[in-house]
């Protein structure tokens, strides 16, 4: 019998056990999606507990306690932090075979020094351990992020903010972390929605111009675009239901923003003309930039409607979405190929029955000389598991070359949670180490090597062309 989650946790072969310990336990990180605040990091925030760091935000733990009874007082109500962790820890036990029991012991282990197991039990010693490591000096938030290993970290940032914290966290030398934006769209995509006139306003108002006429819009979209990439922006994140292709001509664009800017309801076909326009139009520009374009899409969000009046959104209610039709993603990728307008795309459904259909996708639009032009996003959201990572990563090598791969992000956030990235190099490693001992790769450590450092890393650099921490500080 294995020791519980010991230094070989996950690797089940003495290949698997050299690839992680030599090639990607020590490799760097980069976070190219995330949704740490950089406010956060700008003010080098501390948490006064284990609670505020594991369960301030964390949708992933509230649907565990949920399905374990926890009444929601004990969630997001009014209980104490105490209570709260109590209820986390008196449900830990019963996630046998999910990741979060993993990813829990993880971050007690390497942020906490802590190698015991959490239950009801144990909750008041860990709760008091954790608590005063957190009172430590390099227990801030960028405290927590240098300890990780990030070199970069991508936040989510719409186009019409300020970027007012990645200024102040550019301008502090003290910080070798580049904390880029990443721009996400979402807001400005949303043309059926009540509020998108206001949000056109606030648009205007970022831009500094009047916004009348969908060019006007497009022209905004540009100026935004230019200032994200000044501070140092490579990537977007686009957040769709499905990646349609409805194509319009321009004059129907013009009357379908007009009708939304007047108030008027939009069709469920004037919405996806618009949303194709939309995307046509930004992903001409990303490959002007030189951009990176990420979609991801096959979410049902806000299921539970009582728990959205009573909280919003984030609340731990979205569910996985079937209808996602490849074919028009093909589409799509083809009408920017078509006009040489295809940036860089990195795909992700949440479906992973969509894990094949992504990948022969992809392969219709590789180019070079860029190796990866188009990337499969690692295993997302309710996929991010044992199970969901193999079988993307097997996936992903069945039909393209996974030695190409960007590997791993968060997706998060905690500022713990870079440990999800450990989780994945061991399921990587091992994945590897098994093809190799069963005959089916050869053993050359330092092919291997390099394909682990690549996925883990370097591949990650040079296809969002980022600098390492050293060269970007003198930027």
């Amino acid at each position: 019998m294995k020791k519980f989650m010991d230094d070989d946790f996950l690797l089940e072969t003495e290949t698997a056990k050299l690839l992680f310990h030599k090639y990607a336990k020590n490799t760097p990180i980069i976070d190219y999606h995330c949704h740490i605040d950089a406010k956060e990091i700008a003010e080098d925030i501390r948490f006064e507990n284990i609670t505020q760091v594991w369960l301030g935000g964390d949708h992933y733990k509230w649907r565990l306690m949920r399905a374990n009874g926890v009444d929601e007082k004990y969630i997001t109500g009014d209980a104490s932090d105490r209570e709260k962790f109590q209820k986390w820890a008196e449900t830990l036990p019963k996630a046998i075979g999910n990741p979060l029991y993993h990813w829990s012991h993880l971050e007690l282990q390497r942020y906490f020094g802590y190698h015991g197991v959490l239950n009801g039990d144990t909750a008041e010693e860990v709760w008091n351990k954790c608590n005063a490591v957190l009172q430590q000096e390099d227990m801030s938030a960028r405290g927590m992020i240098l300890k990780s290993n990030v070199t970069h970290l991508c936040t989510t940032d719409d186009p019409a903010d300020s970027l007012e914290w990645h200024k102040k966290i550019k301008a502090d030398k003290s910080f070798n972390v580049q904390v880029l934006p990443a721009w996400r769209p979402e807001a400005a995509m949303k043309i059926a929605d009540k509020g998108f006139a206001t949000y056109v306003r606030r648009l205007a108002g970022a831009a500094e111009m009047d916004i009348g006429s969908y060019d006007d819009f497009k022209a905004a979209m540009i100026k935004r675009l230019e200032f994200f990439n000044q501070m140092g922006c490579r990537a977007s994140d686009h957040s769709l239901d499905y990646a349609m292709y409805v194509p319009a001509t321009a004059a129907e664009i013009e009357d379908i923003f007009a009708s939304a800017l007047a108030g008027e309801d939009i069709t469920y076909e004037e919405d996806l003309k618009f949303k194709t326009a939309f995307l046509l139009f930004i992903g001409r520009e990303y490959k002007r930039l030189g951009w990176v374009m990420q979609l991801h899409y096959g979410v049902k969000r806000d299921n539970n409607s009582k728990m959205f009046k009573s909280f919003g959104a984030n609340a731990g209610c979205d569910c996985i979405d079937s209808y996602t039709p490849s074919a028009q993603l093909a589409d799509l990728l083809n009408g920017l190929q078509e006009a040489d307008a295809l940036p860089k795309t990195i795909l992700y459904s949440l479906n992973p029955i969509d894990n094949a259909a992504i990948g022969s996708v992809m392969g219709c639009f590789q180019h070079g000389p860029e190796a990866g032009y188009i990337q499969q996003g690692s295993a997302w959201w309710f996929n991010d598991n044992k199970t969901g990572i193999t079988e993307q990563l097997t996936s992903l090598a069945n039909q393209g070359l996974l030695g190409c791969f960007v590997g791993m992000l968060t997706d998060s956030r905690s500022f713990v949670s870079y440990t999800r990235h450990e989780y994945f190099r061991r399921i990587l490693c091992n994945l590897i180490g098994n093809l190799v001992e069963n005959g089916e790769y050869p053993y050359d450590e330092s092919t291997l090597g390099k394909l682990v450092e690549d996925i883990s890393y370097n591949n990650t650099k040079n296809y969002f062309c980022l600098l390492y921490t050293s060269d970007a500080a003198d930027e």
